[in-house]
């Protein structure tokens, strides 16, 4: 075909062009956070080329089938959402941040979220920060996006399409390959939603998330690895990112004191603005110094005074001390975005040649002002070795009371060497770990029953024993609902005119494997507390009576197993020569 032939392919290609140019009416709704009112707008199309004669009319789009009903809900859906019944920074589409949380937004880390890019038609949810707003509001906007691409997917009927394939991981065998199909990274504009880029208009000075932490010099440092286990100095540390890492440093034992990444003073002289480009400094307190010794012991020093390393001569091997092992920075701000006080712990050890290369720790962690952390012992199930929380309810309708240290709420009598009973040493009781532990209780003659009943009795349940415990690691004291009552029961002889002395206490914790079969969680679900009484023994020769006191702690898995959810069967019928001429 010549030259005149490119004509007629020429008018196909700009109808097919022209025809898909032309973009139905896209409904957004507005919302903004705080505010009562919708508003609504429509898009109208612009003109659109088209190269056919004037007075003809083009076919209709061949429809195969209404629209399918997308999958997945994208207003209802935030994939930054990790933590919780807790606000993720810069996750503006999480539930759990409010308006004074937006506060200290930098920006959305996720602005659109929608399904796959190649369909004609789909949802997307928008999302942004109004910063013009006291306190800032968050705008969330729901549009119809069209796909303008001539080769987009109107309806999905290959079923694998919907599921990811298993990717393939590089080996030996294949790395080379790999590498050559890999073209590096590149940025495509798959969304047709415009964005007006962000001015660099003047701002309440207060830090936001991610933003470095500025010092009277330059910014906080806080060593981490990036391309290899050696320590890089030079990474700021960022408001709100909590950081623990861990590097190495290739240093020379002979010249340790001129190092200053080994040195106290590098990371306790810097003095924080209180905001970005503010005089008001904040300086680094020294809250402990421990040292260790090189066969691992650890001591810690009364005095917070800045001590130098320096190196020291034993024998023929030349030794540092002082150096700085790990760091843990600890800064305190306030929902302003203000850092209002920075503590600083260290541990300074002593290395020679043998421990080198150095590995260093260090760690950065934010806490605001008036709050106080909060551990826990799962989130949201039980994590086996952490505490069992428990409390007391004071009053009916009342939330849960605990006491501060939850390595004390549940505990159990401790076994130690000497069998005393009267130590008063106890344990925590432990998710998942069955426990036994006992104790020999030497009396005399003159000691009566109804003396030492009492007295068995508060050393086998302790100072308090609880009322209730939580069923799940992180439940709140408010939830009395989220927490279990532990049902105390009490076995006696039926012995007529006999004195009953505790002798064993048993408690049984049955819980369950609750949510997904992917990731279950641990669920208490029952507690049951035995105590068991005997007759008080009499003895007709000596002078004392030696008694057994037990302790039991038993976790049943009453998980029930898992059944396949409803599957409906279809009852048809087929004409008797359905698969003729086949069989």
């Amino acid at each position: 075909m010549g030259p005149r032939g490119l004509s007629p392919l020429l008018l196909v290609l700009l109808d097919c062009w022209a025809s898909v140019s032309v973009q139905a009416v896209a409904t957004q709704v507005v919302t903004t956070e705080g505010l009562s009112s919708t508003e609504a707008g429509s898009a109208t199309p612009g003109p659109a080329l088209s190269p056919r004669p004037p007075g003809t009319t083009r076919a209709p789009w061949p429809s195969s089938g209404p629209t399918p009903t997308p999958i997945t809900d994208v207003a209802a859906l935030c994939v930054c959402d990790l933590s919780p019944a807790q606000c993720d920074v810069n996750c503006c589409c999480d539930p759990d941040c409010s308006s004074m949380d937006f506060s200290v937004f930098s920006a959305c880390s996720v602005p659109v979220v929608m399904g796959d890019s190649q369909f004609c038609s789909q949802k997307a949810a928008i999302y942004s920060l109004n910063f013009t707003a006291n306190p800032p509001q968050r705008v969330f906007k729901l549009v119809d996006q069209i796909n303008p691409s001539i080769f987009c997917i109107h309806i999905t009927n290959y079923k694998p399409a919907l599921s990811f394939i298993n990717p393939e991981v590089p080996d030996e065998n294949n790395f080379d390959e790999l590498m050559k199909t890999s073209s590096g990274f590149s940025l495509n504009a798959e969304s047709d939603v415009s964005f007006t880029p962000k001015l660099d208009t003047p701002k309440t000075a207060k830090y936001e998330y991610g933003v470095p932490l500025q010092t009277s010099d330059s910014f906080l440092r806080f060593p981490s690895p990036l391309t290899s286990s050696l320590c890089t100095d030079n990474n700021p540390a960022a408001f709100l990112v909590n950081q623990a890492v861990g590097c190495t440093r290739r240093i020379n034992v002979e010249q340790c004191e001129a190092a200053e990444a080994l040195s106290m003073a590098h990371y306790s002289s810097p003095k924080i603005l209180r905001v970005p480009g503010s005089t008001t400094k904040v300086p680094i307190t020294v809250r402990s110094i421990t040292v260790r010794s090189l066969n691992k012991t650890l001591t810690r020093l009364q005095d917070t005074a800045k001590l130098r390393q320096a190196l020291v001569g034993a024998g023929d091997i030349a030794i540092c001390i002082n150096v700085v092992l790990e760091v843990k920075y600890s800064l305190t701000y306030t929902d302003a975005g203000e850092v209002t006080k920075a503590d600083l712990s260290l541990l300074l050890g002593t290395v020679n040649s043998a421990v080198l290369p150095l590995h260093q720790k260090f760690e950065i962690s934010f806490i605001q002002q008036g709050t106080k952390p909060v551990p826990l012992s799962g989130n949201p199930g039980y994590v086996v070795g952490l505490p069992l929380a428990a409390g007391f309810q004071p009053r009916r309708g009342s939330g849960i009371i605990q006491t501060r240290n939850r390595y004390g709420q549940l505990t159990i009598l401790r076994s130690i060497a000497e069998q005393d009973c009267f130590a008063g040493i106890r344990t925590p009781v432990l998710f998942g770990y069955n426990m036994q532990s006992g104790c020999k209780l030497r009396l005399t003659r003159a000691i009566t029953c109804p003396l030492v009943m009492q007295k068995v009795k508060g050393l086998l349940k302790g100072q308090g024993f609880p009322d209730y415990v939580a069923s799940f690691g992180n439940s709140r004291a408010q939830d009395v609902l989220d927490w279990v009552p532990v049902h105390f029961v009490t076995q006696i002889s039926h012995v007529k005119d006999s004195c009953q002395l505790p002798v064993a206490l048993v408690i049984e914790v049955k819980w369950t494997k609750y949510g997904s079969l992917l990731n279950p969680q641990a669920k208490i679900v029952n507690v049951t507390a035995n105590l068991i009484s005997s007759l008080f023994p009499e003895t007709n020769s000596g002078n004392e009576r030696m008694i057994l006191i037990s302790t039991t702690v038993t976790f049943v898995d009453v998980s029930a197993p898992a059944e396949a959810g409803f599957r409906p069967t279809i009852n048809a019928k087929l004409p008797f020569n359905f698969f003729f001429p086949f069989v």
